[in-house]
C-alpha cells in the first residue's frame, strides 16, 4: 500500500518520527493495514497553510507517485485548534482524486487529550474521526506522548 502524508503547515518542521513510528508499528490510523501487507510512504508534505493552499497540487503529485490513500497527521486534530477545514479538505481530495482519505497517523498522544478535553474545542466532526480513524487508544496514547523525558522513557521500554 503506498500512502501520502499531508502535515498541518503550523508543524512544517516535524520531522515525522510520530507518523513514521506508527506506520512501522501499525498503531493508530494504521492499525487498518495488515503487518503483513507492505506501506511505502510515497509522500510526506503539509497543507501549505490555512485554508489548505497547497493540498491540491500536494495530492495530485501524490497520486502521480502512486498514492493509493491519502491520511493527514494525527496534528491536524491534535494542534490548536484543531484544523477548521478537514472536512472539506478531505472531502476535496476525495472527490478530486478518487481516493480514500483517512485522518490521523500516530494515536493522539495522552497530553492532547487532556488539554482539548479541558478546552473543549474538538468538534462532534472531529472527535467521529477520533473513533473512526483509531486514534484514540488509551495503552498507545502514553507512548507517543510529546515530553522529551517521556519519549525517551518509551523508547528504552521498546529497546
Amino acid at each position: 500500500m503506498k500512502i501520502g502524508i499531508i502535515i498541518c503547515d503550523r508543524y512544517k518542521t516535524c520531522e515525522g518520527g510520530k507518523c513514521f513510528r506508527a506506520v512501522r508499528n501499525r498503531e493508530g490510523a494504521f492499525r487498518r493495514y495488515s503487518k503483513e501487507e507492505s506501506l511505502e510512504v510515497v509522500s510526506y508534505t503539509t497543507c501549505g497553510g490555512c485554508p489548505g493552499g497547497n493540498v491540491e497540487n500536494a495530492v495530485m503529485g501524490m497520486k502521480k507517485y502512486g498514492a493509493q490513500v491519502i491520511h493527514f497527521a494525527t496534528g491536524v486534530l491534535a494542534g490548536y485548534p484543531p484544523c477548521l477545514y478537514l472536512d472539506v479538505l478531505k472531502n476535496f481530495i476525495e472527490k478530486h482524486t478518487e481516493l480514500p482519505v483517512i485522518v490521523g497517523t500516530h494515536p493522539m498522544p495522552t497530553n492532547y487529550i487532556k488539554m482539548h478535553e479541558q478546552l473543549g474545542d474538538w468538534s462532534e466532526s472531529h472527535r467521529k474521526m477520533l473513533n473512526e480513524y483509531d486514534l484514540i487508544d488509551s495503552e498507545e496514547a502514553v507512548k507517543y506522548d510529546s515530553s522529551l523525558s517521556s519519549y525517551s522513557e518509551n523508547l528504552q521500554k521498546e529497546l
